[in-house]
């Protein structure tokens, strides 16, 4: 009797659908806002979201960011269907990038305090530049003592 009981478990767990989890994150989407009606049309769009916990609509950033268990193309196809211009927020603050001046990287148009988010601006974590800029930060617990 518990042999069949187990095998029909087994049964009824590959026949069910398998659940799609989206972890919690947080989704930048970058929208062209000219007015406070524009804000209102995009707030009205976003805030009945399904697995949206919270969500931010920054007019002077251009920016809408949406925390929860939402998935990033599904927040940025709602956006659009508001018929406002939409794409995925190509920024990084400015002090998290090794080379904010790197070509590709600044860019006229972002934020104040914020760059493209382009590979040349990373830097390698391997180089000597790289190694020396860690060996004195004051983060660093081994950092030089001279300081």
């Amino acid at each position: 009797m518990g042999i069949l009981r187990n095998l029909s478990e087994c049964f009824t767990f590959y026949t069910k659908p398998a659940e799609k989890r989206i972890p919690k994150k947080t989704v930048h989407v970058r929208v062209k806002m000219d007015c406070e009606g524009c804000v209102k049309k995009v707030t009205n769009a976003v805030e009945d979201f399904e697995g949206m916990e919270s969500f931010v609509v920054n007019k002077s950033l251009q920016r809408v960011s949406v925390t929860g268990n939402v998935d990033a193309q599904d927040v940025l196809d709602e956006v659009r269907g508001t018929g406002k211009t939409a794409d995925m927020w190509p920024f990084v603050p400015y002090n998290l990038v090794a080379y904010p001046y790197a070509q590709g990287a600044y860019d006229m148009k972002a934020p104040t305090g914020f760059v493209r988010n382009v590979p040349q601006a990373v830097g390698d974590p391997k180089s000597p530049e790289m190694k020396m800029m860690v060996l004195f930060n004051d983060d660093n617990p081994n950092a030089c003592s001279i300081m």
